[in-house]
């Protein structure tokens, strides 16, 4: 995989939003091959496991095999309180290799064009801003950059 950041973000995003629709209450992320994470793609994660805690019943995002660094980054914002991070009692523990075995990549719906990408990181940017007083200051100046380069849209 490589580093979880704007590019692969939305493929992710568009991903979990048929699994949404399908009815999933839980949605698994592994990142045992992500090398790091940039904020867009982090608030794409906090995005998800927002939107699953609204679901009825309940939903839940569950981190899988984050390691340190990943673990640092996404504690570092706050993000651990949105999302379980490497839960120690999830049905997918010790069977990674099996799993990952069997899944199929993901195929994007569409091209992404340059506005539909900076709406995404704006959109992204202001999930992060929400989830705590500290990143609404440490986003800020992107927020504004990118309302203003998106010509003020939401």
């Amino acid at each position: 995989m490589g580093k979880g950041n704007f590019l692969n973000s939305a493929a992710l995003k568009e991903c979990a939003e048929k699994c949404l629709l399908a009815g999933e209450r839980c949605i698994v992320v592994d990142l045992e091959a992500c090398t790091g994470m940039d904020s867009t793609f982090m608030g794409m994660l906090a995005g998800l496991a927002m939107r699953l805690t609204k679901q009825n019943g309940g939903g839940r995002l569950e981190i899988a095999y984050a390691g340190e660094k990943n673990l640092q980054s996404l504690e570092d914002l706050g993000l651990d309180a949105l999302m379980e991070i490497n839960p120690s009692s999830a049905l997918w523990q010790g069977k990674g290799e099996v799993i990952r075995s069997e899944l199929q990549p993901w195929v994007k719906g569409g091209k992404v064009t340059a506005r539909e990408r900076g709406e995404h990181v704006l959109e992204t940017h202001k999930i992060l801003s929400a989830a705590s007083e500290e990143n609404a200051k440490k986003f800020e100046s992107v927020v504004n950059l990118l309302e203003k380069e998106l010509g003020g849209q939401p």
